[in-house]
């Protein structure tokens, strides 16, 4: 099941978005001129690696600073391959004009990082001694998911289908695509917990922590001359 287009138009050139977009295929291009070695130490100086927070003895190992909290930030604009960056930014390009639209530029830029935070924190407090590098905008594009959920909730997601190798092409309302994709995070989430492992090798916890920020921290960064066009349910 993949995501084509939705049918809310946006009014306004998505800057942001587009910028975003932009600095990650700009540090996947430098990525892809890396060497398999520093491409590795790369993902562990810049990704997230919990155990760099939580032990003393792995940091040292590593070579890593424990006060360093520059991954946080750095961690949402590095991919670790073709299909990670090619659907995270697919589906930044699809939810995040519109939610760009409400939230105006510079709103939705701090939007963005602060739900990209709030995705590798709680990543990071179910991960805790974890020692794999958290990578990727997933986390931060979860959060845009979530405002758009409450936002555009009769919005269609026309969704492609490969059925017994026969393509269909759907329009999926919104709260029901979003909300079944939430569903089956928490769901993975949950049994990765209890596996103690890095079930799938999905940041799982950094989706749902995304996503519960987008959905309910929002009207927070709503300018105030756009609140009379937003009927809040």
């Amino acid at each position: 099941m993949f995501p084509l287009k939705d049918t809310i138009p946006s009014y306004r050139k998505p800057y942001v978005t587009l910028s975003i977009i932009v600095i990650n295929i700009v540090v996947f291009i430098y990525e892809l001129n890396l060497p398999s070695g520093e491409l590795l130490e790369f993902f562990y100086r810049f990704g997230i690696v919990p155990a760099r927070y939580t032990s003393a003895e792995f940091s040292m190992l590593m070579g890593l600073s424990r006060f360093n909290l520059f991954p946080f930030i750095s961690a949402m604009f590095i991919h670790g391959g073709w299909s990670h960056i090619i659907s995270n930014m697919w589906a930044l390009w699809l939810f995040g004009d519109n939610v760009e639209d409400i939230l105006g530029h510079f709103g939705f830029a701090v939007f963005y990082v602060l739900s990209g935070l709030a995705a590798s924190l709680l990543h990071f407090l179910f991960s805790w001694n974890s020692q794999v590098p958290m990578l990727g905008a997933s986390g931060a594009i979860a959060g845009v998911m979530g405002a758009y959920f409450v936002l555009f909730p009769h919005s269609r997601i026309i969704t492609f289908i490969p059925l017994f190798f026969i393509p269909f092409l759907v329009e999926i309302p919104a709260v029901i695509y979003l909300g079944i994709w939430f569903i089956t995070q928490f769901f993975n989430g949950t049994i990765s917990t209890l596996m103690r492992g890095n079930f799938g090798g999905v940041a799982w916890w950094a989706h749902i922590g995304g996503f519960l920020f987008g959905m309910n921290m929002w009207k927070r960064f709503l300018r105030d001359n756009r609140r009379r066009y937003i009927h809040f349910g």
